[in-house]
């Protein structure tokens, strides 16, 4: 089957459950709010900061790829700028054509110049609701739910837990754990998710990215993640391929595949980071392939230089995936989306599946 062209997939209704708000500013912002904080950034050109960005994060390495977040969270530290990048990342997925989108960032990491946790989620609330309404006025209606980041290698995850309960009706859907895997598994983390398993609130766990099964099985089986924020390397247990009839499956990925475990893969980041050698090369295609609960993801925008479409179009050229695939990655988004299942059921036989049904024809 020919790859279905960008262009094309651009109006096609999206799902994003993995993308992180300090990882998709525009390089003309950054510009912007830089020169009015102080911040000395690597280029001052809008191209050529884009350019950096992408360079500096394609390493291989997920130590240096997080170093580049130095730029963009430099530039987030007050009321006016945590609301106008939230405003226009509402804008720029809605251009993208997602209809709905859960996007993360960390509150800690934006109190340098003064702010509170809680005037930081309600500058960041306030930028989305008015992104949403601009959006909704051009024709082009997202609705975009937020996750609140602990930093794994801190010790404020129980904090800012609460601080996700506290705003779960105003916008905050989830809560998640990120950063450098490696020396900092999520069990440091256990009261933190034990609150919210007793709060009844959902939450994601980074795990299976650049740390291998331990890793995953943590996220799981101790803490109770809901879903797994990569998780690429749950292809570590599998040996065999589908086309030779000897797939095997080890215990953890057939307790991830029974129970329905949804995978936020982030194809481009992963390549970046060193988790995958390359797109066709990417552990997306088997577990597609072995009918896994797959999800595609932008992750960081601007360090991969990508969108929504862009992963959706790479993956079409690298599997030969159509419409009835990429429609297939979507509901599996949207079913595995942190809003209540009747609000998820409404944007799959509302929007999604009418889209795709005047594509595939």
């Amino acid at each position: 089957m020919a790859a279905i062209a960008f262009s094309d997939i651009v109006p096609a209704p999206k799902v994003l459950l993995h993308d992180h708000l300090d990882g998709g500013l525009r390089p003309a912002t950054i510009i912007e709010l830089a020169e009015r904080v102080g911040h000395e950034l690597p280029a001052t050109d809008p191209a050529a900061l884009a350019e950096w960005f992408v360079a500096a994060a394609d390493s291989g390495s997920l130590e240096r790829y997080l170093e580049t977040f130095a730029h963009t969270v430099a530039v987030m530290q007050t009321e006016e700028g945590l609301r106008r990048v939230a405003r226009e990342c509402a804008l720029d997925l809605a251009a993208d054509g997602v209809v709905y989108a859960e996007v993360r960032y960390a509150p800690e990491q934006h109190l340098e110049r003064g702010l509170s946790l809680d005037e930081v989620v309600e500058a960041v609330n306030a930028g989305f609701a008015e992104g949403m309404a601009e959006a909704a006025a051009q024709g082009t209606p997202i609705r975009i739910g937020v996750l609140l980041t602990a930093m794994r290698h801190a010790a404020r995850s129980q904090e800012i837990a609460e601080l996700s309960v506290r705003y779960r009706d105003a916008g905050v859907v989830g809560f998640d754990i990120a950063g450098a895997e490696a020396g900092f598994p999520p069990t440091r983390h256990l009261d933190a998710f034990e609150y919210l398993q007793r709060e009844n609130f959902h939450f994601t766990i980074h795990a299976g990215e650049a740390f291998g099964l331990p890793s995953i099985w943590q996220a799981i089986q101790w803490c109770g993640a809901d879903r797994l924020g990569h998780g690429v390397r749950l292809v570590d247990d599998i040996a065999g391929t589908p086309a030779g009839g000897d797939v095997v499956l080890g215990r953890l990925a057939a307790y991830v595949r029974d129970k329905r475990i949804p995978l936020e893969l982030c194809p481009s980041s992963n390549v970046q980071t060193g988790a995958a050698a390359s797109i066709g090369e990417h552990p997306i295609g088997l577990l597609h392939d072995l009918r896994f609960r797959v999800t595609v993801n932008t992750d960081n925008r601007l360090m991969s230089g990508t969108s929504m479409s862009r992963e959706m179009a790479l993956l079409s050229e690298a599997f030969g995936w159509g419409w009835s695939e990429l429609q297939w990655l979507t509901i599996n988004a949207m079913k595995s989306a942190f809003i209540p299942y009747d609000e998820r059921l409404a944007i799959i036989n509302d929007l999604i599946k009418p889209g795709y049904a005047k594509l595939i024809g």
